[in-house]
């Protein structure tokens, strides 16, 4: 008889609903039994979509529920850290959505608590199970591209006016797209290369009326390569997702991996025995300069699986496995971000020297 794991799930508007509660629902280790849901709307998801599942108003009733195993935090990012911590000093394990705090101080604090407490703590990067992230790591693996000289990746969007009540283009802590979409670059870029000896950034506000960056470029030196990560809201052109500039050619990769689409439509990943599947016209790639011949190859995407994070969270807390997203490696993402910031402000390169802990 499968072990259960009893879950409460804080936040229930895009985050939870979308990237979370479905996802959990895969998991059979996982028993989603509370989620704050304050909305009429919510309320109604709630019970038609997750029926054993129970509506609550506050997170007090999450916290305060002993026989509650793991909150998940799914909440706008200024209450990533306040809710973590009462969490964990509640005994619970914790799932805090990316990006794990909004300053490394507070990731540090949440660190030391959850060692404290003897629980886990980890941040939903939940992009390194995407398709084209697990494609590239195989494409680096392969090393046929030889030496990476520069490696780009972007993560753009397309929304020219602001979205009315939307806490991610108000100026608030963690706001703006360099928290969000960008930590999702930097933890890709830490796993396949590890620390970067500096880093460089450029932060924008484009679109008028705006008051949080919706626009940012992040240049990251390596002792023998740059990466550059860039993502904006004006993309109106899809641009490539992946380009690796190596010594014997390329790696392009275009479209991106179809899980978020899926979800925001409503899909569940236990009803797909195709979950993750990347359409062939969105393939890879690789030109090469090999044995003194022009190769060209299309690479076939790995599956993407969002399931596998909590999969991997639930082994972790049965004992079963390791954590595969730490929350030192979910501190260090911030961490670079707080160093691109100081660079924005001081218009130069900031280097890390011992900043990181995980890598």
């Amino acid at each position: 008889m499968t072990q259960k794991i009893r879950v409460g799930l804080v936040g229930f508007g895009i985050s939870g609903q979308v990237f979370h509660a479905p996802v959990m629902r895969s998991i059979p280790e996982l028993e989603l039994v509370k989620i704050t849901a304050r909305k009429a709307e919510q309320k109604v998801i709630v019970s038609e979509k997750y029926p054993t599942a129970l509506a609550v108003d506050h997170i007090d009733d999450i916290i305060n529920d002993e026989s509650i195993d793991l909150v998940v935090i799914a909440t706008s990012n200024d209450m990533h850290y306040p809710f973590a911590k009462q969490a964990l000093l509640a005994g619970k394990h914790v799932v805090v959505e990316k990006p794990f705090a909004n300053t490394s101080e507070q990731a540090d604090e949440l660190i030391a608590l959850a060692k404290e407490k003897g629980k886990i703590i980890s941040v939903y990067h939940n992009l390194r199970f995407n398709s084209d992230f697990r494609t590239i790591r195989e494409v680096i693996k392969d090393e046929r591209l030889g030496q990476i000289k520069n490696f780009e990746v972007r993560y753009d969007r397309f929304r020219n006016h602001l979205r009315p009540g939307a806490w991610r283009e108000e100026n608030l802590p963690g706001s703006g797209i360099f928290y969000d979409l960008g930590a999702h670059l930097i933890d890709q870029t830490l796993q396949l290369f590890g620390k970067p000896d500096a880093v460089f950034a450029d932060l924008t506000i484009q679109r008028p009326g705006a008051k949080a960056i919706d626009n940012f470029e992040l240049l990251l030196y390596y002792p023998e390569m740059r990466v550059s990560l860039k993502g904006g809201m004006l993309a109106k052109e899809p641009t490539p997702r992946y380009t690796i500039f190596a010594l014997n050619g390329n790696f392009l990769k275009n479209g991106v991996d179809p899980q978020e689409d899926l979800l925001r439509a409503g899909a569940f990943p236990d009803e797909d025995p195709n979950w993750g599947k990347e359409d062939p016209s969105i393939y890879g790639k690789l030109n090469l300069l090999w044995n003194g011949t022009d190769l060209e190859e299309i690479v076939p995407s790995k599956l993407g699986s969002y399931p596998d994070y909590y999969q991997n969270v639930a082994d972790a807390i049965l004992g079963k496995a390791p954590l595969i997203v730490t929350a030192d490696q979910g501190r260090d993402v911030i961490r670079i971000i707080e160093l691109g910031i100081q660079s924005q402000e001081q218009r130069r390169v900031v280097s890390l020297d011992n900043q990181l802990i995980a890598y």
